[in-house]
């Protein structure tokens, strides 16, 4: 699977900032601190019941639904060009494999994302988002690799056996861009995340990207024990995203 070039990601992630017609509120006052690439990203989501995740989020957190259903979302995909501001993206560290597992929530009316578990192939990347972020990130065993259209995908949590992936995903049709007030904008156009912080307090992390360039995606999963919840039987509704460039603001808790 390819990676972005060194040079390459800092330049389209700070440029990310060219555009901001999109955004839901305006930019953070501070400067923000890391840059990512995301690549080959599947956004696979299934309608869940609200009350089967309402007990996974914090307190000061609301569940936000569409249409009156609570989604989950599972979204493997390659991290590139990770860096700190002004600075390049490290040889041999700033790119890995993740895969997430979100829900969509809000705080003081902001629509965000709660990750209920992140699995990353760096074991490093792990111990630095679980310090810096407080994100329950997880070390597993991945690999990913190219076969004509498709991407195969497999995670296998390293400590924790039962929990597992195994899939292949390929785009089909053409590239779009969410429209407003549409589901895909529903679950994809989200420009923070919440955390709960060392010291208890719910904290937000701004991000910021472009309007994400979707396809629909076509999926085969052999295996999907990632949830912490049982998933219904039906196919999920999946979207690709083929490179989305990104900056990340530091946590600053509620009310600060």
């Amino acid at each position: 699977m390819s990676t972005v070039g060194f040079l390459d990601a800092p330049l389209r992630q700070a440029g990310s900032l060219e555009r901001l017609e999109h955004r839901p509120w305006p930019l953070p006052q501070g400067p923000w601190t890391m840059g990512q690439t995301w690549e080959d990203l599947l956004f696979a989501h299934w309608r869940v019941p609200a009350d089967a995740l309402e007990p996974q989020l914090p307190e000061g957190l609301e569940l936000e639904t569409f249409d009156g259903s609570a989604w989950l979302g599972v979204t493997p995909f390659r991290i590139s060009g990770l860096r700190l501001r002004g600075m390049l993206p490290l040889p041999g560290i700033s790119s890995f494999l993740e895969l997430n597992v979100r829900t969509y929530v809000r705080a003081q009316d902001k629509p965000g994302i709660w990750f209920l578990s992140l699995d990353a192939s760096s074991a490093l990347a792990v111990e630095a988002a679980r310090r810096l972020y407080r994100l329950p990130y997880f070390h597993a065993r991945m690999s990913a690799a190219r076969r004509g259209e498709w991407i195969e995908f497999e995670c296998a949590r390293a400590d924790e056996p039962g929990r597992a992936f195994s899939g292949r995903y390929r785009p089909v049709g053409e590239v779009r861009e969410p429209r407003p007030g549409s589901l895909e904008a529903f679950l994809c156009e989200r420009y923070c995340l919440y955390v709960v912080d060392g010291r208890g307090r719910l904290s937000r992390a701004e991000i910021h990207h472009t309007p994400w360039p979707l396809q629909d995606a076509e999926v085969e999963l052999e295996l999907n024990t990632m949830a912490p919840l049982e998933l219904p039987a039906e196919a999920p509704l999946s979207h690709f995203s083929r490179r989305q460039d990104v900056v990340i603001w530091p946590l600053v808790p509620i009310g600060a």
